[in-house]
């Protein structure tokens, strides 16, 4: 587990010290399932790009000066 620290209101924390002592559960596990809960239908993060660009996979910071070269090196000069 990780440990946060959640600021609340005044009346979200009452609220939450009374739903504690009525349900005998800690204010720590009401929050957790509160978080999870919340997050449950939370979509995948998904990158727009991802996918859209061609190539081969290879890494290219290796050949970066080449790419360039060959990509201007294509183009009429002006």
């Amino acid at each position: 587990m990780v440990k946060t620290t959640v600021y609340l209101a005044e009346r979200e924390a009452a609220a939450l010290r009374r739903l504690s002592a009525a349900t005998g559960r800690s204010q720590a596990e009401i929050i957790r399932e509160a978080v999870a809960t919340a997050t449950a239908s939370a979509s995948k993060r998904t990158f727009l790009s991802h996918g859209a660009g061609r190539g081969t996979g290879e890494p290219v910071g290796r050949r970066a000066d080449a790419l360039v070269r060959e990509e201007l090196g294509s183009r009429s000069k002006r």
